[in-house]
């Protein structure tokens, strides 16, 4: 929710500002399981609200001819789908109920890690939360997790790979992207933020075709369909994923 409201200041301003966040397409566990479903039921609760005040923004700042909720928040996950085979799916994959008919695969994200500004970056066990980054008690236990945080301030040069965070961003987005662009050096932009999802809503039309194919891009857009004023619904064309 504090990402939202952030955004939300930005907008008042008139100033942009980008958020991208990339989840799990389902938690850990059986996706169709009740506690999964319920699970998911409450995240697409909360993506709703985010949606939702965004897009109340942005028709307040008088921008809602020209800009979308998308603009500024975007939910990804990592997957990949293996070429075809004249071998039966069974005998290419193994049989699981986290992996879809033709060798289709979610890529479980469970780094938790953070990347602000290309300036700050924070990674490892502990949870991007208020109880876990304080290693506050929860129910008679301490939630202490191991994490590791830098705080690099440099002034942008030229060669920004002299840059150790924009470095490690870049090369994340090498790797899942399959592409790096010119306007990928400046993520806070809305040109970069709508190349990003281009080539996420390619990757996850290749990824949900009947017509399956080896991906060497993983990084796909969060199958949701969100309107200009930011409600969120499921895809027309994808009830069941």
């Amino acid at each position: 929710m504090e990402l939202a409201l952030k955004i939300c200041s930005k907008i008042s301003a008139y100033e942009h500002f980008c958020v991208y966040i990339v989840i799990p397409m389902w938690p850990e566990g059986v996706p169709s399981s009740a506690a999964v479903q319920e699970i998911l039921f409450w995240q697409g609760q909360t993506m709703s609200m985010m949606y939702q005040i965004i897009g109340q923004a942005i028709n307040k700042a008088g921008l809602a001819d020209t800009h979308h909720p998308q603009d500024y928040l975007n939910f990804y996950y990592l997957g990949k789908c293996e070429s075809s085979s004249t071998e039966s799916p069974l005998q290419t994959c193994n049989s699981s109920e986290n992996r879809a008919l033709y060798c289709r695969f979610m890529m479980y994200v469970h780094s938790k890690g953070m990347i602000v500004d290309d300036e700050y970056v924070l990674m490892g066990s502990a949870n991007i939360n208020q109880r876990s980054l304080d290693g506050s008690t929860f129910k008679g236990y301490r939630d202490c997790h191991g994490r590791l945080s830098a705080n690099i301030h440099m002034v942008r040069e030229e060669d920004s790979s002299l840059q150790p965070v924009y470095g490690y961003r870049m090369s994340l987005w090498a790797e899942h992207l399959g592409v790096l662009e010119d306007c990928f050096c400046q993520p806070e932009t809305l040109e970069c933020m709508r190349k990003v999802n281009s080539i996420a809503k390619t990757n996850w039309q290749i990824y949900a075709a009947e017509e399956h194919k080896e991906m060497t891009r993983h990084l796909m857009q969060y199958p949701i369909q969100v309107n200009k004023d930011g409600k969120v619904t499921t895809l027309l064309s994808r009830r069941r994923w």
